[in-house]
């Protein structure tokens, strides 16, 4: 089972920024379309969870 459309239109990054995120149903994960961090999706269940995403600001992917 993958993340429906309609969740994916209200998820959002955890950041005070809340831009939108970009699914990859293949690697399941998720991607800030502003600050790049990548938030993993375990069991169909997104992880948004700052301390837990990869890349973004100041950090190396």
């Amino acid at each position: 089972m993958a993340l429906g459309p309609q969740l994916l239109e209200i998820l959002a990054c955890p950041d005070t920024h809340h831009a939108p995120l970009a699914y990859d149903a293949e690697a399941q994960t998720l991607t800030c379309t502003q600050c790049g961090r990548i938030f993993e999706v375990r069991d169909d269940v997104p992880v948004l969870l700052l301390d837990e995403a990869r890349g973004g600001p100041g950090q190396a992917s």
